[in-house]
């Protein structure tokens, strides 16, 4: 069985999920080279056996033994680190956001076009296997044409004030996910985005020019309408749910919990909380896009989430943004160029 050969950049949390993931469930890939390390993660990927470790991605992508390469790195290295693996040849998965300016990931989308580099974007979500029941449901017309889509995507905590300076506030780095599952689920073009919010926690978000809540209201070319609404501070843990409402009925995913144990007294019906974080509420999907990443390339299929759909994401997220700051409807015809 042909062998996916790895490269890898950016060994944050997700970057070692990705990592481990291949070591631990993917026979058929492994990840023979790193790069740009810290001393600790050094360390951490001496103890797993990997063949080639480099000081620079750029030395990296000289290596003709790699295939294919994941970019885990910080959100700002993004683009550079794919227009070298680009041109060395490999194929891409790339962490979402491809990048922040609407302008590189133009150039980015029709680089990898041109150059026929397969190319997926890490909207991991995509591939959790109750929203894929939801999916299945759309699409085998069990509740008919969508109508309403509600997502709910609360996290428990608000993340650093450092992280937040360079991630491109909530529309960009948090609700992203959220818009592009709508997109997924509708498999219908966004015409219009309408935003507003505020900030209920620390007042540092604001003077970021960020905000820690806020509801957005997408407008499909059918008519159709999906309703978000994120929140960065959830007393009760991480809340994920979607329904989607068509004129047949409703499919509909809640939230996972820490585990299925319950009980009653007068006081009513108690449960455990929600899953932790994304790491914890979301681990299978991690998993399941590299296996279909990896599936596409051994069988020169075509993948699904690939740039345009980062790009139309990304598109989503700055009309958001737009809105929000603006205080009115903003049309997506107004970022044509």
């Amino acid at each position: 069985m042909k062998q996916i050969k790895f490269g890898l950049v950016g060994l944050g949390r997700i970057g070692k999920i990705h990592f481990e993931n291949i070591r631990l469930n993917c026979e058929n890939a492994s990840v023979i080279a790193v790069s740009n390390l810290s001393l600790d993660n050094v360390k951490w990927i001496n103890k797993r056996g990997v063949k080639h470790i480099y000081d620079s991605f750029s030395s990296m992508m000289l290596n003709d033994e790699i295939n294919a390469v994941i970019i885990s790195s910080p959100t700002s290295l993004h683009s550079e680190h794919i227009i070298q693996a680009a041109g060395a040849g490999k194929a891409i998965f790339c962490e979402k956001p491809i990048d922040l300016s609407l302008e590189r990931v133009k150039k980015i989308h029709a680089l990898v076009k041109e150059l026929k580099i397969p190319f997926m974007v890490g909207f991991n979500r995509r591939y959790d296997p109750s929203l894929m029941k939801v999916k299945s449901d759309i699409k085998n017309g069990i509740i008919g044409k969508p109508q309403i889509i509600k997502i709910t995507s609360r996290d428990p905590e608000p993340p650093s004030m450092d992280y937040m300076k360079t991630s491109g506030g909530l529309f960009l780095d948090m609700a992203i996910h959220d818009f592009d599952i709508a997109c997924f689920m509708n498999q219908q073009k966004v015409i219009s985005v309408y935003s507003s919010g505020t900030v209920f926690g620390n007042p540092n978000i604001k003077k970021l020019g960020d905000l820690d809540t806020a509801i957005t209201t997408l407008t499909f070319e059918n008519g159709s309408i999906a309703s978000i609404d994120n929140s960065r501070k959830s007393a009760y843990g991480y809340d994920q749910r979607i329904e989607v409402f068509g004129n047949l009925g409703i499919t509909a995913s809640n939230n996972k919990l820490a585990d299925s144990h319950y009980f009653v007294d007068s006081n009513g019906i108690h449960n455990s909380n929600p899953l932790g974080f994304f790491i914890e509420r979301y681990s299978e999907s991690y998993l399941l896009i590299l296996k279909k990443f990896i599936y596409c390339l051994l069988e020169n299929k075509e993948i699904s989430n690939n740039s345009r759909v980062g790009l139309n994401a990304l598109l989503i997220s700055l009309a958001a943004k737009k809105s929000f700051e603006e205080n009115r409807v903003v049309e997506l015809y107004e970022f044509d160029n």
